[in-house]
């Protein structure tokens, strides 16, 4: 949790003022009960008037002297803890753009957006009570007891004992809810996560019939999550009645004895009232400590999650003094790669793979689903790192080079098309926002997009909505083909990316990339033998071993599983053609 206050530092100067608000208003309401006992004793039992009304001006001022330190502690604990806040949000959506596709992996997208969200707002809350609340009372509470030891030792040392014993109640109960609002914060991720997994793939949900099978594990999830909500709060709940009826003794005490007192002609009717007014004001200080103490337990459960991310290491970095990628021709090379998602490779996703892409060339990766394909491409922007053997483009290693000039000189359409809310203009020109409209036109009918984004009511300034929910999955891949070639790429990587285009408007894209993309490495994963027959190298794997390599000539003769493959689709007819 400390380490967190380092995101307080700008605020610092407003931290202090707000803090020295808070103290003058501690000051204004220990006077109260002072001037309460004056009021009794020197102008209520005196029937000195004078004094009453004097003394009672100055109660009236020290409350709206109070009441105005506070608006003003107010307003700048808000603003302090409201920018604490998003600068942590800042930091942690930035530290996020960081991370490798392997981190992401690790770290779901609904366990993000619930750390970025309520826990943040959860430290940030006790920023706020911190800067409200936490400093104040013990300043009420100690102030307090000082003005009684004045009045009179023996009420005050029995009250201190009854004020020592709630305190310890209350820590004891914060540091046994600390766990328990952990494993609601747990289960809320659960919650989320299931929550954004069906938002995401509603449709699909509505497709195979699986709305009920759906909404049990949302039940399920969300029952637990009440549950434990409901157990944490039922535990919360006895601190206050607990902590109000150890003060209430104090009440009773202070009557008690300060009744016999009185009677005895020892003490006065100001001064026990003083008592009395006294454990008053100790007695909501006492109340919102056990209110921060649980809120303490929530924070700083929410700061050990948020720091889990802040602190996350990158698993792609770049080398002190990594190169910069000035110029690409576009040549790669796989030299003995050996992959795996875990970090021992005793699962290894590609396994000593080595082969050589010229500049210019079109390389075909074909092979059964979890053969590496999209692995292997995605370790050429070093979206992942290889973990044994090298990858070169241009003879340089790519984990010498800066990630920024590296993947500069890539354009990639990827297997899960992503569009972002925005018009369709501003997602084909996300890699290059300063293209000119021309630019993005030529790209869109590269692409064959151009016909169908014309024929849209706005054209190229059609709203597409969240995830491009208004387009078919043809028309959203192909606006991705033409946001990976507004780049100008020297590597273009295609992931699958034309498979929920049908066959004509596939050979289109194919014959205009052939133009568009003629000076580029170009990457094709595709299920349809159709789309590499014309590449000039065919990469075959096979439980991430390549096991075949060359053109389609060559491999129809030389490799059976291309053999099968081609026959599979275009059957053996075309064999024998060919």
């Amino acid at each position: 949790m400390t380490r967190l206050l380092r995101f307080l530092k700008p605020y610092v100067g407003q931290a202090i003022i707000a803090l020295l608000l808070l103290f003058c208003m501690a000051g204004a309401d220990l006077a109260i009960p002072r001037l309460l006992q004056q009021v009794i004793d020197q102008g209520v039992a005196r029937h000195d008037l004078a004094a009453v009304v004097r003394t009672a001006a100055m109660m009236v001022a020290a409350s709206i002297a109070g009441a105005l330190l506070s608006l003003g502690n107010t307003a700048l604990a808000v603003r302090v803890s409201q920018s604490f806040g998003a600068d942590i949000r800042n930091a942690a959506f930035r530290h996020i753009q960081t991370l490798s596709f392997g981190n992401l992996d690790r770290l779901h997208t609904g366990t993000l957006m619930v750390r970025l969200g309520s826990d943040v707002s959860s430290v940030q809350m006790l920023v706020m009570m911190s800067m409200r609340v936490l400093t104040r009372s013990p300043l009420l509470i100690v102030g307090s007891m000082i003005l009684m030891a004045q009045v009179n030792r023996q009420l005050a040392f029995i009250l201190f004992s009854l004020l020592l014993l709630t305190l310890v109640v209350v820590f004891a109960f914060a540091d046994r809810a600390l766990p328990l609002f952990r494993s609601v914060q747990v289960k809320m991720d659960r919650l989320n996560n299931l929550l954004q997994e069906n938002l995401s793939g509603v449709r699909l949900v509505k497709a195979f019939v699986r709305r009920d099978f759906e909404s049990g594990r949302f039940d399920v999830a969300n029952v637990d999550l009440t549950d434990q909500t409901i157990r944490v709060n039922q535990f919360m709940a006895a601190l206050m009645p607990t902590s109000i009826w150890l003060l209430n003794l104090g009440v009773s005490a202070v009557v008690w004895f300060g009744g016999q007192k009185v009677i005895a002609g020892r003490f006065t009717v100001g001064e026990v009232m003083a008592f009395v007014n006294y454990l008053a004001t100790i007695t909501y200080p006492v109340v919102m400590l056990g209110n921060i103490a649980a809120l303490f337990s929530s924070a700083a459960a929410s700061a050990t999650r948020i720091l889990e991310v802040l602190d996350a290491p990158p698993l792609v970095q770049e080398k002190p003094g990594a190169l910069e990628l000035t110029t690409c021709e576009g040549r790669v090379a796989f030299e003995d790669v050996c992959f795996s998602y875990n970090d021992d490779c005793s699962e290894p996703v590609l396994d000593h793979v080595s082969w050589t892409a010229q500049p210019g060339q079109n390389v075909a990766i074909l092979g059964a689903t979890g053969s590496g394909k999209s692995s292997l491409v995605n370790l050429i922007p070093r979206f992942y790192d290889v973990s044994r053997g090298r990858i070169t483009v241009d003879g340089h290693d790519v984990r010498d080079l800066t990630l920024a000039s590296l993947r500069g000189h890539i354009g990639v359409a990827m297997q899960e098309t992503v569009l972002f809310y925005g018009s369709i203009r501003s997602n084909i020109a996300y890699g290059r926002p300063d293209a000119a409209d021309d630019e993005v036109v030529a790209c869109a009918r590269a692409a064959q997009a151009h016909d169908f984004i014309i024929s849209l009511p706005r054209g190229y300034d059609t709203v597409v909505g969240e995830r491009g929910a208004a387009l078919s999955g043809g028309q959203k891949q192909r606006i991705a083909i033409a946001r990976a070639l507004l780049v100008r790429p020297r590597i273009l990587i295609l992931d699958d990316s034309t498979s929920a285009v049908d066959v004509q408007t596939e050979t289109r894209i194919r014959a205009a990339l052939a133009q568009v993309a003629a000076n580029s490495t170009t990457f094709i994963i595709a299920q349809r033998i159709s789309t590499v027959l014309h590449a000039d190298q065919i990469i075959i794997l096979e439980r991430g071993r390549v096991v075949a390599l060359g053109r389609h000539e060559v491999l129809l003769r030389s490799s059976p599983l291309y053999r099968e493959i081609y026959e599979s689709q275009l059957g053996s007819l075309a064999v024998l053609h060919d």
